[in-house]
């Protein structure tokens, strides 16, 4: 890997990242949660701040880029589609842009369905996607503005990432995402395995933030539209997956 990759705890729930190119010298704030918290990383990394990568609107993921593009005058980057409301945007990127960050490739992936004008930026030479609401640890984002179908077609573009791609979301939702998880999909025994694993890691104080795609293809409920005995605990067996995905997230907003 070329990048050097921090986690930054901030506000209730959520995670902000830095992501370092050394040989270029740049650093990318993914999202700017909570502008304080991002200053002090940079302070304790020793790095100067070049750009903001947005992967959505919300104040919780955007709030930070003005005072943060006042303070260092970084560049920031967001989708094309929701550039109005992407504050201090300068480079706008569409679905399929290679965005070059340093010697990083960055592939922006449209991803809506949280909001209608969700990116996910996916360095592709180190296997990492930022992928904001969109993907949680053993969950999936609130439909606030986008519908079931087009969240669907947003995690099978994500599914078509190489398995061992490096997740990172942005919020620390998953104790509650896997007592749902469970709910639905009770008989899963790599499910119930990484449940405990991660009741451990927060009994612990730690993250369960980054994963992977391919432990997320076993144990995410939302992710596992095609599988039959998924389909049979929601009675939806041989139906749309994008049906099976909506029948899911409906149950979770109800849980």
């Amino acid at each position: 890997m070329t990048v050097e990759i921090f986690q930054i705890p901030c506000l209730d729930d959520n995670y902000g990242y830095l992501v370092h190119e050394p040989t270029s010298g740049l650093t990318a704030s993914i999202d700017t949660p909570d502008a304080r918290a991002i200053n002090a990383a940079l302070a304790q990394k020793g790095w100067r701040l070049t750009h903001i990568l947005n992967t959505h609107h919300h104040f919780d993921h955007a709030g930070g880029n003005e005072q943060l593009k006042a303070q260092w005058g970084c560049t920031v980057v967001g989708a094309d589609g929701d550039a109005a409301r992407i504050p201090g945007i300068d480079v706008r990127l569409r679905d399929g842009d290679n965005y070059l960050f340093g010697e990083s490739r960055v592939v922006v992936l449209e991803v809506p369905g949280h909001t209608t004008g969700h990116i996910a930026f996916y360095f592709a030479d180190e296997g990492a996607a930022f992928v904001g609401d969109t993907l949680f640890v053993l969950g999936c984002g609130r439909l606030f503005e986008g519908t079931a179908e087009q969240m669907w077609h947003s995690l099978t573009k994500i599914m078509s990432l190489p398995d061992d791609t490096v997740l990172y979301c942005a919020h620390e939702y998953t104790q509650s995402n896997a007592r749902f998880a469970l709910s639905v999909d009770p008989g899963n025994a790599d499910l119930v395995a990484r449940s405990a694993e991660i009741n451990a890691l927060r009994a612990a104080g730690k993250p369960t933030v980054p994963t992977t795609l391919l432990r997320e293809k076993a144990t995410n409920p939302f992710l596992r539209a095609a599988d039959v005995s998924l389909q049979q605990n929601l009675d939806l067996v041989g139906a749309p997956l994008s049906s099976v995905f909506a029948e899911t997230r409906r149950r979770k907003d109800r849980f």
